[in-house]
């Protein structure tokens, strides 16, 4: 009886892939991540200018309406408005009191015109923020009185007075032992080190003065 012979193994070849596929995936570089915008001072609301100004030109601009009214209504002027248009035709330009009351709303609409270009809010100084959407300030005070208590724990120093600005910090020290110069350059340093713990978007100039304590 005939052996049935095997047959030769055929060796299996693994499935075509593709090309796109059977590359190795590169990763797209990253984009940098957006640097901080630069924060400024916030804006003050200027709610007491804006309400006394509204008031005053309401209160004016209603007078001289209801006056118009009665006049349209066959009523005589008012005495107060006879006698502005008068003054008004009359009195020459270099009087003294024509002078003055320009003066005076010439100094208020130059007011006006610096509140509306300033931010105020002096007493807030703000912070570093690493996004566009997050925003932080301090107050005046409390950062006068970090800066304070760093001067304080420098040895030698007994008394200090700490005055924030937004371009200066000024720091007044009463030595009481040790060399004025060791102490300034301790307290240059400690306060340096505070200065950057605070993290202010823009650094004022550090002024440090010491004086021996007098006995």
């Amino acid at each position: 009886m005939e052996r049935d012979q095997d047959a030769p193994a055929q060796t299996k070849r693994p499935p075509a892939t593709d090309e796109a596929t059977s590359r190795t995936a590169v990763p797209l570089p990253q984009k940098p991540p957006p640097e901080p915008r630069p924060a400024a001072r916030p804006w003050s609301a200027r709610r007491i200018p804006a309400a006394i100004t509204a008031l005053i030109i309401g209160a004016a601009a209603g007078l001289l309406l209801f006056d118009v009214i009665r006049v349209r209504a066959g009523s005589p002027a008012a005495a107060w408005r006879g006698r502005l248009a008068e003054e008004l035709a009359t009195r020459p330009l270099d009087d003294t009191s024509v002078q003055i009351g320009a003066g005076v709303i010439a100094a208020l609409g130059l007011w006006l015109i610096i509140l509306a270009l300033t931010p105020g809010l002096r007493r807030q100084l703000p912070l570093q923020r690493p996004g566009a959407r997050m925003y932080a300030v301090l107050d005046r005070t409390a950062a006068e009185l970090r800066m304070r208590d760093a001067a304080m724990h420098v040895p030698g120093v007994s008394a200090a007075k700490v005055t924030f600005s937004q371009h200066r910090v000024a720091v007044h020290a009463d030595v009481r032992f040790r060399a004025p110069a060791d102490v300034k350059a301790d307290l240059q340093a400690a306060l340096k080190e505070q200065l950057d713990r605070l993290a202010l978007a823009r650094p004022p100039r550090l002024d440090v003065r010491v004086r021996p304590r007098r006995k």
